[in-house]
């Protein structure tokens, strides 16, 4: 394969950034590269082409992860520290300890980045040298402090981040003596910037957060605005947004809407650059995390047997297995530029190494191993020695042995513990791991057979979420049976085309919160081999209780599943390669998972794996039992320390119970250990993941900016299991299905929407996503139960008893910049006067038919999954669903109602000589109540891609347009014209038509949304933020 760059300098160049190649011993350079500031262009250089500057404006890397873009901004990512971990036939295996972000923007910046990466590598080399700890973030002492906060490259803060003097001198302490009393417990938290220094600063000081310091702490600028700013700018925009006095004109509205599609991405782009210091923070630990390897030569992402031979022409970055490629998306730039040698593709993972030494003439079978060899350097010195390796030799009747053990997480359904669980829709499960066990000789020689042992791990193939607010979550299954079958089905099609066969391991409860799960994993499974399995192969399931079996700490107890499953392990046998050649593969693979795929499966996994080396030694004609032997735990601490990496990968702590993985034993001490990296990881779970999975996200190229603009509203990410696309097209056609009784109804069509949680209000939380049908007779609202695929409630009101339609700006919420653009945030409100057709109907999924008239009905409706059969309550009259009518709602229902409001009549009426005929509810008592319905438009456009069947990038309506076209299509329906009325131009600027059925009005505007947004809830926001972010 075509040679990679192994070194390289990084220049600071007048026109952009230079990677110069360092030559390799006996090598020329190759030609390096440029690239532009700002426009991230790549272009090649001459082989001879340098730029003159000093050693302050370069910086030595080894090796470029690729280039990192978030909104306006660019980064490129290069490793400036790294461990030889490894040695695989006579090519070193690295992992990354440290990366360096250097800004795209201008030459002066990326200058500043250089020279502090510098500062802080020399600061680095002097700690070690001195003997002091090299891995500190923090120190006591004020002038380090008052150096860290200068150079800002190590503990909390990014060097790459420019720092704005302004802000660096509110910030900076004052010295004070021994006896000076001056100086207050507040200003001493704020001036030393402790881990309360930001809330201190906000919550003590009289100007709060500035702008500046808002934007360099990953904060909403958006967020400090007062309510009383009548000449505010929109959210990441730079149009200015009347008050009520200016003159406003249609021209300028009609500007405005033409625009809402770049305010849209500007306003993704601005969230994204306030959260620039902590994602680039993120991102630069999640890369010096000491979870990503590579290797110059030799592709660590293929099992032995199936990777390509060295001398191939092809790429690195070509040939490597792109499930478990994860700089592939920060890479593509250099892809697209054709710049191979800059490509160097990272596996997330594990990889170690053992050498042991075995004395083959012992008399003790449980004395063989006469030497073991832990130390990385020991190990790569005794390979490059092979041909002797007479200071490893015990003596003449030794044979020397490698085991290798590579660990591959996969970049499919990536992410952390709780906010990435189970299947999605293309078969991908969450913490999906491939981990290779190789024994081989020191040498590699190809006359000498090389063993590989293949295991994998990978979450519960089916639909569920689990709680991170819990210590012990219960799983919630999601989905409809069939839908959970066709991706359990796709993902076991794709195992076994990669595999041959699999035997499942399942190590969850057969009681409690588990048990539930479990059953379902093996009815599926009983259900697919019913169908003659895959292409004729049928799954192996073996279903082990582990807590049970092994309760009061007896993990030895796990042989018993060994003796279960020995003989298929010695059936699907391992890969074989001699002399270069395959003689042998392997004919099936172990699946092995408990709930989190971690603890309990790693104690399995290394069991599994000892199994297999001791049968491979055996065919050297080596008799060895691993267990008994004391002189093993050698290897017992290289699957400890691939149980720690997976789990600090998935989970941001070490692997449970790792003290028997280690020692073969279980004591107190570890089981109080356990507790304390529980506690971790439950404060993990409920902190730190949710910003971090959105990261993961981002650099794999799996979501766009505006996933920062949803971190920001709720502090949560989203996770893309299924197509919403698909799922809210199959919830719309199973209601149809359900709901419209009549056949003689001509479905119109459907849309998804949001809705307050009850009925007849307009701002309850929480917000529920409905399903809204529209036949040539009726309207329905449609509650669905998502997780079950199921109609839980749905209300049926007639077009007669429609009396008007009112569509606007509809904020209910201020807490983040995204929630008050006034451009996205819109809905519409049906009116109508309850008729004696007005059905709603409740599935209770029971054979009860006692119904209460309130909406807690419909809540228990939707909890209950016990019952069988279905209960329905059918409203006569004026009987309401539930919930009261609030302020906003009778003021909502004047306006529409009223002449004055908009210059027309209380009921929708037609133009003059209209022949269409009025919209004037016949089977409706006037003197009923007026009820509504109200209705808010989904985000347009979630930080998922949507993407066509072509596979190009879809483009979804905005939300203005989606509301549009659901009045228009319901205005149609009932026969009145949305747009045939007068055109009015009200004294706040609003256009307004009159004489249609569709009126044009704030539902709830950004002023009576502040101040429907009370303190409380303002403060519990503010502390979720400095919290999560």
């Amino acid at each position: 394969m075509p040679g990679l760059v192994h070194k390289l300098v990084i220049v600071a160049a007048a026109d952009g950034i230079l990677l110069l190649p360092s030559p390799l011993r006996n090598q020329r350079s190759g030609a390096g590269i440029q690239i532009s500031y700002r426009t991230n262009a790549i272009i090649s250089l001459g082989e001879n082409q340098t730029e003159n500057s000093n050693s302050a404006q370069t910086l030595e890397a080894h090796g470029i992860v690729g280039l990192f873009t978030v909104a306006s901004s660019s980064y490129l990512i290069s490793i400036s520290s790294r461990q030889q971990v490894a040695q695989v036939r006579g090519k070193p295996i690295y992992v990354i300890t440290g990366v360096n972000l250097i800004p795209l923007s201008s030459q002066s910046d990326a200058k500043k980045a250089i020279e502090l990466n510098n500062a802080n590598s020399k600061k680095t080399a002097s700690r070690v040298s001195t003997g002091l700890a090299s891995d500190s973030d923090t120190s006591d002492d004020e002038d380090e402090d008052a150096e860290h906060d200068e150079a800002s490259n190590t503990g909390d803060e990014d060097p790459t981040i420019p720092h704005t003097p302004e802000a660096e001198k509110s910030y900076t302490p004052t010295r004070q003596g021994a006896g000076d009393k001056s100086s207050s417990v507040v200003q001493d938290v704020i001036g030393r910037k402790g881990q309360y220094g930001r809330f201190a600063e906000r919550w003590f000081s009289r100007k709060g957060w500035s702008v500046e310091k808002r934007r360099m702490q990953g904060m909403s600028e958006a967020d400090s605005e007062g309510s009383g700013n009548n000449n505010r700018k929109a959210p990441g925009s730079e149009i200015s947004v009347p008050s009520e006095d200016s003159p406003a004109t249609s021209t300028k509205t009609s500007d405005k809407q033409n625009q809402r599609q770049e305010s849209k991405d500007a306003d993704s782009s601005t969230v994204a650059d306030n959260l620039t210091p902590k994602l680039l923070k993120t991102t630069k630990m999640l890369l010096s995390s000491h979870s990503f390897y590579y290797s110059y030569d030799f592709d660590i992402t293929r099992r032995l047997g199936t990777s390509q031979p060295n001398n191939s022409d092809v790429p690195l970055h070509k040939s490597v297995d792109p499930l478990y490629f994860w700089n592939r998306h920060l890479a593509s730039s250099f892809i697209d530029a054709g710049q191979q040698s800059f490509i160097l593709p990272l596996m997330q993972g594990f990889v170690g190494q053992r050498a042991f030494s075995i004395n083959t003439g012992a008399e003790d079978p449980n004395q063989m191993v006469a030497v073991a060899k832990e130390n990385v350097g020991e190990i790569i010195e005794l390979q490059n020695n092979a041909s002797s390796a007479k200071e490893f030799r015990a003596s003449s009747g030794t044979r020397n042995f490698l085991i290798t053990l590579v660990s591959r997480r996969s970049t499919l359904r990536p992410g952390l513990r709780y906010l990435r669980r189970g299947i999605d829709s293309a078969g991908n499960t969450a913490n999906y791991v491939e981990t290779e066990q190789i024994l081989s000789e020191p040498s590699w020689g190809p006359s000498a057979r090389i063993y590989s042992f293949t295991q994998v791990r990978g979450s519960i193939p089916l639909y569920f979420t689990q709680s991170p607010y819990s210590f012990k979550p219960i799983p919630i299954l999601q989905h409809s049976y069939e839908t959970n079958h066709a991706a359990f089905r796709r993902h076991f099609s794709n195992f076994i085309n990669t595999y041959s066969n699999v035997q499942v391991v399942l190590l969850v409860d057969k009681q409690g919160v588990e048990a539930k799960i479990g059953e379902q994993y093996e009815k599926h499974t009983n259900e697919l081999n019913s169908e003659n399995g895959i292409n004729g192969v049928k799954l192996g399931f073996e279903w082990f209780d582990f807590h049970n079996i092994c309760r009061g700490m007896k993990f030895e107890n796990v042989s018993i599943l060994m003796d279960s499953i020995g003989s298929i392990i010695s059936e699907f046998g391992t890969t074989i390669e001699k002399d270069g050649k395959v003689q042998r593969g392997q004919s099936g693979t172990l699946r092995t998972n408990c709930m989190d795929c971690l603890d309990r499966t790693n104690v399995v996994q290394s069991a599994c794996g000892q199994r297999s080396l001791e049968e491979q030694l055996k065919s050297e004609g080596i008799t060895l039992s691993l267990q008994s032997d004391a002189s093993t735990q050698w290897f017992n601490t290289l699957w400890a320390d691939n149980g720690d990496a997976i789990s600090k990968q998935y989970s941001s702590t070490a692997a449970l119970k790792g003290d028997y993985t280690r020692t073969r034993k279980r004591d107190y001490r570890g089981a109080i250990n356990d507790f304390g990296l529980t506690l971790s990881r439950y404060f993990n779970n409920i902190v730190n993941d949710y910003f971090s999975q959105a990261v993961i996200d981002f650099l794999l190229g799996n979501v766009t900016n505006r996933v920062f603009s949803e971190f920001e509203a709720d502090m949560m990410s989203g996770d893309p299991a299924m197509s919403m696309r698909k799922v809210r097209q199959s919830a719309i056609d199973t209601s149809s299905k359900i709901v419209i009784a009549d056949q003689d109804e001509d479905f119109l069509g459907g849309w998804t929407l949001l809705c307050p949680k009850d009925p007849n209000t307009l701002r309850t939380f929480p917000f529920e996503e409905i399903v809204l049908l529209l036949t040539n007779t009726a309207i329905y609202a449609v509650r669905f139960d998502w997780n079950m695929e199921k109609v839980a409630a749905f209300e049926r009101v007639e077009l007669k008893s429609i009396v008007g339609i009112m569509k606007g700006i509809y904020i209910t919420s201020t807490l983040a910049a995204a929630q008050t653009d006034e451009e996205r945030n819109v809905g519409f409100v049906v009116s109508y006067r309850p008729g004696q057709k007005d059905v709603a109907r409740i599935n209770t999924r029971s054979l009860s038919t006692a119904v209460a008239p309130r909406e807690e009905e419909f809540d228990g409706a939707r909890k209950n999954r016990k019952g069988e059969g279905r209960a329905e309550a059918v409203r006569e009259g004026a009987e309401d669903l539930g919930g009261q009518d609030d302020g906003a709602n009778e003021d909502l229902q004047k306006r529409m109602t009223s002449s004055s409001d908009l210059g027309g009549s209380s009921a929708p009426s037609n133009p003059p000589n209209d022949s269409t005929p009025k919209v004037k509810p016949k089977d409706t008592d006037s003197s009923t109540e007026i009820k509504t319905l109200a209705f808010k438009a989904l985000p347009a456009n979630s930080s998922f891609a949507s993407v066509n069947r072509d596979g190009s990038e879809g483009q979804d309506l905005t939300e203005k347009q989606m509301v549009q076209t659901v009045c228009e299509e319901i205005a149609k329906a009932v026969g009145g014209d949305a747009l045939g009325g007068k055109r009015v131009v009200t004294c706040e600027g609003l256009v307004r038509e009159t004489g249609g059925i569709v009126k044009e009005g704030d539902i709830i505007s950004l002023a009576e949304a502040r101040k429907s947004t009370g303190l409380l809830e303002q403060l519990g926001h503010s502390l979720k933020k400095l919290v999560w972010a």
